[in-house]
């Protein structure tokens, strides 16, 4: 049985409590190590930037001397989002069949086509839907239904079925050129790296640009003597420590761009309160300065809704859809020209059930809706293969559209890369929502 619902009215629990017990051993798991495999995690004079390889230090200079031409901005929906509710189906009569009392009245919805509509709560987003850089990609998902968090989140982000090896698909991507600076793809949120960027190559993973710094005053003349100092103290050593701290210290130099153009929104653009839209801010931020970040990843938790979905105007679901588009409109205005050259992708480890259950909730499911903003998108339509829903306790939303095969248009078309070497053994359909450069 799932645990109780901690985020009614009148709770006092935080905004990403876990809905089962599962789900939280996925998130404490996510952050031991990939298990116990991840190694490599460097502190350097109290900084909190952390530069972490999938297996040991190597030393590299990485001076910030490239702008990123294109950036992804990964937005991971922790705990299965429900897609039927935030795109829904309502030219499918089985959607309100099965939800007799969270269902999403028709009347409500936004951008209606003949088929689908976006959740009332998405509203924010419809200036990028109305110009045509927002698009979803509904019944989308893993190759084979995977109801554990721990598990699709791992084979999600490996993006490998089969291999043993801990690769995620974005440290592919980043290990396609030869840059190898941990600027290249950048986690906020969390000093812990996810699986989607873990790998050979480096990243930096922290909790905001203003944690990539170095313990004590932060003048540019007391930064500067601290830097020197560390180098001179660990410059003979030949361990993985010596190593690692000499990389600490060289990432937040080339960081300094984006401390020095300070915290504040720019464009007029207004930041909710809570950790996505904090996460967001630091990666328009850094976006801005232009220190070779190519990939973004932030975390959104958490989606396990088994209790209280709610309604168009209350519960779960419209809480953490009202973060999440109002963040991800702040981000977008906050950018400004910078957002020609930036596309966001929303990714959620698996949906709910198609049937709500006793607790006006929805259990762990199967297929579910991707979200496209900003660059390249073909926006202002729905893309996918609807498959029909079936209105029974265990019926899932089926997958039409293999979720690679959307990634690969990103990578391909906006990136220029291969995507037989980032997904391996994989070889993708064609969706359609996206532009080549």
């Amino acid at each position: 049985m799932p645990s109780p619902d901690t985020t009614r009215p009148g709770s006092t629990g935080p905004e990403d409590r876990a809905c089962c017990a599962e789900f939280a051993a996925a998130e404490r798991d996510r952050g031991v190590s990939r298990r116990g495999l991840l190694r490599g995690a460097a502190v350097a004079g109290g900084a909190t930037v952390t530069a972490v390889h999938g297996t040991a230090f190597t030393e590299t200079a990485y001076a910030a001397d490239g702008v990123a031409d294109q950036v992804l901005v990964v937005v991971s929906l922790r705990g299965a989002a429900d897609g039927l509710s935030l795109v829904v189906p309502h030219g499918d009569p089985t959607y309100y069949a099965a939800r007799p009392s969270i269902a999403v009245a028709s009347d409500r919805l936004l951008v209606k086509d003949g088929f689908f509509g976006l959740h009332p709560s998405l509203a924010p987003l419809l200036p990028l839907w109305n110009s045509g850089r927002l698009a979803a990609v509904h019944a989308a998902g893993l190759p084979a239904p995977n109801r554990s968090h721990f598990s699709a989140m791992e084979e999600l982000e490996d993006a490998d079925p089969g291999s043993s090896e801990r690769v995620g698909w974005l440290n592919r991507l980043i290990g396609l050129n030869a840059v190898g600076s941990p600027l290249e793809a950048i986690q906020f949120g969390t000093g812990i790296p996810s699986t989607q960027i873990f790998g050979p190559e480096d990243v930096l993973a922290t909790p905001s640009a203003d944690d990539v710094t170095l313990a004590g005053p932060s003048d540019a003349a007391s930064l500067a003597i601290r830097q020197a100092s560390l180098r001179a103290l660990w410059s003979g050593s030949s361990s993985a420590l010596g190593h690692g701290a000499r990389e600490a210290v060289d990432v937040v130099e080339a960081f300094s761009p984006v401390r020095e153009a300070g915290a504040d929104p720019e464009n007029g653009a207004v930041y909710p309160s809570g950790d996505l839209a904090r996460a967001l801010a630091s990666a328009a931020r850094t976006i801005k300065a232009d220190v070779g970040a190519q990939v973004v990843t932030v975390d959104h938790g958490s989606w396990d809704h088994h209790t209280w979905i709610g309604t168009p105007d209350n519960g779960n679901l419209e809480r953490m859809a009202s973060k999440l588009a109002a963040s991800l409109a702040a981000f977008f205005t906050d950018l400004g020209p910078d957002a020609d050259h930036v596309t966001v992708v929303t990714l959620s480890e698996f949906g709910r059930r198609v049937k709500e259950n006793a607790n006006q909730g929805l259990d762990h499911g199967y297929g579910n809706v991707m979200l496209l903003m900003g660059a390249g998108v073909r926006g202002g339509q729905y893309y996918g293969t609807w498959p029909g829903l079936t209105n029974d306790v265990d019926a899932d939303l089926t997958v039409t559209t293999d979720y690679r095969s959307v990634l690969s248009e990103v990578v391909t078309k906006r990136f220029g890369a291969s995507s037989a070497a980032v997904f391996p053994g994989f070889t993708p359909s064609e969706v359609g929502a996206l532009t080549s450069l």
